[in-house]
């Protein structure tokens, strides 16, 4: 069988011919798509869109809240009222626990609007939604991160504002939770009979949580890590502190049933670590 000799121009002819038929078939698909979307496309008035988000905010349907507020900018990015659609898209969101959604809608309202009389409130909200999602303290502590800067953040930027008062009040909590971590890292090292490991994370309490709720236990926790470990000087001076802050608390009065156990006494040490805590937080 002879097979037919074709010519490169020839070749390129029908390759060239091929590819227009291709694309003409493309053009007519894309063609019939985009008349499809313009089908499903509706324009509103804003206003009437905006009720319709409103509405369904009012009814706590909130993911369909925050599409409809969102449909208002996408149809009237330049009207007012596309501007307050965006924090409340973002408010929506919140509202139905999609943090990342609402986070997402707040930095493209804040990067848009960095004077608007609202972003105070978007700064603040989207602090919310990292403080909000803060786990218990025995998981990864990054979102505690983000909470504290954002509401740091807020602080700064709006110092006289009822956002920062509240914030202030959330950062302690915040800080509080982070002390809870170390305190639950050391009493895993503690079980573990890594003593020394326990005795790191429980300093970190007192050297830079020590105004939380968790100091007191701190302190009780070192001395029983100290008595453990023999270190009486140092056990003695942990029960010390314990007892010049906490007096009437439960943890000095297990730890100084521990030090009666062992014929021991709290006493003050001035070669313990702890003195110099004593004397500039104590």
């Amino acid at each position: 069988m002879t097979i037919p000799y074709v010519s490169i121009r020839t070749a390129l002819r029908a390759g060239r011919a091929a590819a227009l038929g291709a694309a003409c078939v493309l053009a007519l698909v894309a063609c019939g798509s985009k008349d499809d979307d313009n089908k499903n496309y509706v324009e509103r008035p804003v206003e009437q869109l905006y009720n319709t988000a409103l509405d369904a905010l009012g009814t706590s349907s909130y993911v369909t809240a925050a599409k409809a507020f969102e449909e208002v900018d996408r149809q009237h990015p330049y009207s007012v009222w596309a501007t307050k659609a965006q924090v409340m898209a973002a408010f929506s969101y919140y509202q139905a626990n999609k943090y990342d959604e609402a986070i997402l809608a707040l930095d493209r309202f804040i990067q848009l609007h960095p004077g608007h009389r609202d972003v105070a409130y978007a700064y603040y909200l989207k602090a919310l939604c990292y403080y909000e999602q803060i786990a218990d303290v025995g998981r990864d502590q990054r979102i505690t991160e983000q909470a504290l800067n954002a509401l740091a953040d807020v602080v700064k930027r709006f110092p006289e504002t009822g956002y920062a008062r509240d914030a202030r009040l959330k950062v302690d909590l915040a800080i509080d939770h982070r002390g809870g971590k170390e305190m639950d890292v050391g009493r895993f090292y503690q079980k573990q009979r890594q003593y020394v490991a326990a005795i790191n994370r429980y300093r970190q309490v007192i050297e830079k949580y020590q105004t939380t709720t968790h100091t007191p236990e701190a302190l009780h926790r070192l001395v029983e890590c100290y008595l453990a470990l023999g270190v009486q000087q140092e056990a003695k001076m942990a029960a010390a502190v314990l007892g010049h802050n906490y007096p009437g608390s439960d943890w000095y009065a297990d730890s100084y049933l521990l030090l009666e156990g062992v014929d021991l006494r709290p006493e003050r040490t001035e070669r313990s670590w702890l003195t110099r805590i004593w004397k500039s937080i104590f």
